[in-house]
């Protein structure tokens, strides 16, 4: 994993009690897989910027790499 990516990551948070301890984008309230979805469904990336604010063009890659280790069983260690 590149250093760009390991920048990415620190944007995914996993917070007892926020969410259900789902990955949220920065401790925010914003589900990870909630951006998954809205590009799922067809939204641009800056349809999703447009519609919240609150997200950074680096919050979306960091959903799609966070996902994308998940699914090739990556081990993501979140330090606090």
């Amino acid at each position: 994993m590149n250093v760009y990516q390991q920048e990415l990551l620190k944007r995914i948070t996993i917070i007892p009690g926020l969410m259900s301890g789902k990955p949220t984008i920065r401790g925010m309230r914003f589900p990870v897989g909630d951006i998954l979805e809205m590009l799922a469904n067809g939204m641009s990336e800056n349809s999703i910027l447009e519609q919240h604010p609150i997200l950074e063009k680096e919050d979306i890659s960091a959903a799609l790499l966070y996902a994308s280790l998940k699914m090739k069983n990556t081990v993501v260690i979140h330090a606090a």
